[in-house]
């Protein structure tokens, strides 16, 4: 018994000295882009179901906790969840200021042409829009699949079997989207 206690001291002291992991923060904002909540889960593939619902880019959003792979929100109230479903390189906490942020995009959306602003409005891209622009139609690529930013190709997915890929010129803008005729009718404004 007298063994065990200068252990059971050790060791208590030890957890009082480690360093504890930073509590995830809470904070509100906007969404980034335009999601679909599908029965109260916005995932980062941002698929097309038939029943999601559309969550316009500047959506109010409250982060109201973290639970594995997901980020818990409020919005309008409800409860929804955003899945970190194939951006796992991420930090729960980067991937959470990747989709809400400070800023309310809508601000920079009235600046647009209003070509852009069609677009982005019916979640297309359209020739001559920015990577920034693009991102607030379709949401961000899957980390997974496109981990440049820069890169001149990112690859969507419309749905789970339907992919498609927003091509940029050298310039960074976009310049063509590469998809069957059927997927290039609902995701490119001519």
């Amino acid at each position: 018994m007298r063994q065990t206690l200068p252990l059971i001291a050790l060791s208590l002291a030890w957890l009082v000295a480690s360093p504890q992991a930073p509590a995830k923060e809470k904070f509100a904002g906007y969404l980034c882009c335009n999601m679909r909540s599908y029965e109260g889960w916005i995932s980062d593939s941002n698929y097309v179901e038939d029943t999601s619902v559309m969550l316009p880019a500047g959506t109010p959003v409250s982060v109201v906790g973290y639970g594995g792979d997901q980020v818990k929100v409020r919005i309008d109230g409800k409860r929804q969840d955003i899945g970190n479903d194939y951006s796992r390189d991420l930090d729960i906490q980067t991937f959470a200021r990747r989709y809400v942020v400070a800023q309310d995009p809508r601000e920079k959306i009235a600046g647009y042409p209003a070509r852009i602003q069609s677009a982005i409005a019916a979640s297309k891209v359209t020739a001559g829009m920015s990577r920034e622009q693009v991102l607030v139609a379709l949401g961000y690529p899957m980390a997974s699949e496109n981990p440049d930013l820069q890169a001149d190709t990112w690859k969507y997915w419309l749905q789970s079997f339907t992919e498609f890929h927003v091509l940029f010129a050298a310039d960074g803008t976009v310049r063509d989207v590469d998809a069957e005729s059927a997927t290039r009718r609902r995701v490119w404004l001519d």
